[in-house]
């Protein structure tokens, strides 16, 4: 693997990841709702689920999915089921700055162990990153090198462009929050709560490529 084609994967790494998806509205609500350094949190939770995806890619568990309709289907209505459930908690909320002026993380919600489970089980339940990593990670892969070393490094590269992006936002929510008025801060968790409902019904009714 030479330095050219490291530059490509993490200019295509960049796009891919910066374009809108449930890791990264939950970036922007986790920020403005907790604020960017409770925010990273979820921000540990989605690079360690990098790391989760690429190695399980690097096992095969990818090929296994896009082979098998039965193992498919088990992960993509657990990922479509837990994309709803996020989407209809921020429809119900009451606004981001009234929560955080009413504790929220002392019922549970914004602890730091919710915030870090909600961004890692998004990412490792989502059945399209799996596919997308198989098919994406081997065009960087040296078939003549030795493979598990590349893809470590690919995952390193992933994972450190993942974290300043998600970061990135999760500082635009939380300076947003603080431009906006309470109904202002409601209307932005019910922007992205209606998201997560609409990445929920497009994974349901996702289906594997056949050959």
């Amino acid at each position: 693997m030479n330095a050219i084609t490291l530059f490509a994967f993490a200019l295509v790494s960049f796009i891919g990841i910066a374009t809108p998806g449930p890791t990264v509205l939950l970036a922007l609500t986790n920020g403005s709702r907790f604020g960017v350094r409770r925010a990273l949190v979820g921000l540990i939770g989605a690079v360690l689920s990098d790391f989760v995806l690429i190695g399980a890619v690097a096992l095969g568990l990818g090929a296994l999915l896009a082979a098998s309709e039965f193992w498919f289907s088990v992960v993509k209505w657990i990922g479509a089921g837990y994309l709803a459930f996020l989407g209809i908690m921020l429809l119900r909320s009451k606004g981001s700055l009234n929560e955080t002026l009413h504790g929220t993380a002392q019922n549970g919600l914004g602890s730091p162990r919710s915030i870090f489970l909600k961004s890692f089980l998004v990412a490792v339940t989502n059945p399209k990153g799996y596919l997308f990593f198989s098919a994406f990670l081997p065009q960087f892969i040296a078939p003549a090198e030795p493979q598990v070393p590349q893809y470590a490094v690919l995952a390193l590269v992933f994972a450190m462009i993942d974290f300043l992006v998600m970061f990135g936002y999760a500082a635009l929510g939380s300076q947003a929050v603080r431009l906006l008025k309470t109904s202002g801060a409601l209307w932005l968790d019910r922007i992205c709560g209606g998201a997560l409902l609409a990445l929920a019904g497009s994974l349901a009714f996702y289906r594997r490529a056949t050959a």
